[in-house]
């Protein structure tokens, strides 16, 4: 009888985790398809999930039987994708941009993400918000907000409040960039370390110096993917002592590590990676299968994600996020024309 009780409540768990499992996915291919388009293009296939997500949540509703797998999504599918960025990275990226471009990298991130925090506390936005907001301008965009809230613990809302400003300026900064790049008298190499160094997303970088020639085209991506790299001591220096309270520092043991497994893992294939020791052609697969595994959790989160309590928020986050995009903007073009006039 117990037997049978329990298989029974194993192919309702079974079922239950399987039909939120196909909704996340769905959307996921429908924001993947989405991006093909043109126009709606421009816009990450993360950023069209969460957008899918949040429409389904505000009109609809998550369905009561889709929330095991939704929250499965949430939990282990993004465990598992921040994983696999690793393949991505190498430590050799740090030094492809020099010494001098690899300063202005680090103290431009530090410097913004410092400040950042230090704002938000004064403008009175949460600490964890804050912390979203600041990997997301310091770091790369939607993917560090992504990656620093499985160790801030952020509330649904601070996500997507955060990846929705790191998005909006990131964009601005594309189409301003090109612009004030004759303004300045920028040269090609300078031009490509202040769009690195300042611009949001990978993609974005692209957009920007894409028409500005191959040299400056490559010079960005070297330095943005500088900071990229970043993003995993950055986790695991908010993983140590962020989300941890002095109480339970002293409380923590070898059965209970500081260090989130998931950065060790990640960490590990960004060496494995760096080494050169897993084959080309299964990492291209697995680097290509990754993009859709990031894409399933960020439907997730915009499932659960309430928009009345997004707007609960207010406008100070806006206002963070405002001032962050003008710091690392200006404190990045101000080393880049001392170092590189």
């Amino acid at each position: 009888m117990k037997q049978n009780r329990k298989m029974a409540q194993s192919q309702v768990w079974l079922y239950q985790l399987g039909a939120g499992l196909c909704l996340t996915s769905g959307l996921a291919l429908v924001a993947l398809f989405l991006h093909t388009l043109p126009g709606i293009g421009i816009l990450s296939p993360l950023i069209l999930a969460i957008l899918l997500g949040i429409l389904v949540r505000n009109t609809v509703g998550t369905p009561p039987i889709c929330q095991l797998g939704v929250s499965f999504s949430l939990k282990w599918l993004l465990r598992l994708a921040i994983i696999l960025l690793g393949l991505q990275l190498s430590w050799s990226q740090l030094f492809e941009i020099g010494s001098v471009g690899l300063f202005i990298v680090v103290i431009t991130l530090v410097s913004t993400f410092v400040f950042t925090c230090w704002l938000g506390k004064h403008l009175g936005v949460s600490q964890k918000l804050s912390q979203l907001i600041a990997a997301g301008t310091s770091i790369c965009g939607a993917s560090a907000v992504i990656a620093t809230n499985v160790v801030v613990d952020g509330k649904d809302e601070d996500v997507t409040y955060a990846v929705a400003i790191v998005t909006v300026f990131g964009t601005t900064s594309m189409l301003l960039y090109p612009m004030l790049s004759e303004l300045l008298h920028l040269t090609s190499q300078a031009f490509g370390i202040w769009c690195g160094t300042s611009i949001h997303e990978v993609a974005q970088v692209i957009a920007t110096t894409f028409q500005q020639g191959e040299l400056t085209s490559q010079i960005a991506t070297i330095s943005k993917l500088s900071r990229v790299v970043l993003l995993a001591p950055t986790v695991l220096a908010l993983g140590l002592f962020s989300a941890r309270s002095a109480s339970q520092r002293q409380s923590l043991t070898w059965q209970n590590p500081p260090i989130p497994w998931f950065v060790v893992c990640f960490i590990g294939l960004i060496l494995i990676n760096s080494f050169q020791i897993f084959p080309e052609g299964p990492k291209a697969l697995v680097i290509q299968a990754n993009q859709f595994l990031l894409t399933i959790p960020m439907t997730a989160m915009g499932l659960e994600t309430n928009l009345y309590k997004l707007k609960e928020a207010g406008l100070k986050p806006l206002y963070l996020g405002v001032f962050a995009w003008l710091f690392i903007s200006t404190f990045s073009l101000i080393l880049v024309k001392t170092f590189y006039a």
